[in-house]
């Protein structure tokens, strides 16, 4: 993996953080499209951290998976990041496959979560 990915990982989860917080008020857009993006930010985040360790990650949606091989390879992750995260993971695979995903996390959460991810991401790349 390289610097490029990293940053290239962490615009884009930037992005997704992004269209959380905009969306957060708007009554039209559902919790599925909050906690999609949320999860994407997370997950972005994530991955661009492990580029800008040199750390390969597999094309997957599962945040515990991620933040799991962060812990195995020695990477620090915020605590709650770590804690409450996994709860995004059904946004992305059901939402993509047209289901509506249970609702597991809150608006305001869901952005926390996001903004948590982007910004230690920030922090290391």
């Amino acid at each position: 993996m390289s610097e490029e990915t990293a940053r290239g990982l962490l615009s884009r989860a930037h992005d997704d953080a992004a269209a959380v917080s905009a969306a957060l008020d708007i009554p039209g857009i559902t919790d599925g499209i909050v906690g999609f993006h949320a999860q994407q930010a997370v997950e972005k985040a994530i991955k661009a951290v492990l580029a800008s360790r040199s750390i390969d990650f597999p094309f997957t949606h599962d945040l515990e998976g991620l933040l799991e091989l962060c812990e195995n390879s020695a990477v620090e992750v915020p605590p709650r990041l770590r804690q409450d995260a996994g709860l995004l993971t059904p946004y992305a695979v059901r939402h993509r496959y047209g289901e509506e995903p249970p609702r597991l996390i809150d608006r305001p959460t869901a952005e926390e979560l996001a903004t948590l991810a982007v910004n230690w991401a920030a922090s290391v790349v």
